[in-house]
């Protein structure tokens, strides 16, 4: 079956389609991308995946036309002023 797997990273955006087989999960299908090869800052137990915009573990089964979101983690960087958005 068929599945893109996309990962938004600071250079570009990549999105890889692949071939994978019936019941591939998520983690198979991105090794099956070639992701981690060309993207080695990508750290699958710290970061979150999701197919479509939901999340998913990593066991999670695909269907066929899934697309694999690998999540950047977010940082809040505060500003001189930021001490406390209350005010």
């Amino acid at each position: 079956m068929n599945v893109c797997v996309v990962y938004a990273n600071a250079r570009q955006p990549l999105a890889l389609n692949c071939r994978v087989e019936d019941g591939c999960t998520v983690e198979q299908a991105i090794e099956r991308s070639g992701l981690l090869s060309c993207c080695p800052e990508i750290d699958l137990r710290k970061q979150k995946v999701g197919v479509y915009g939901k999340f998913v573990k990593l066991d999670s089964p695909l269907k066929e036309g899934d697309r694999v979101e690998i999540y950047q983690r977010i940082t809040r960087v505060l500003d001189d002023d930021d001490e406390d958005d209350d005010d």
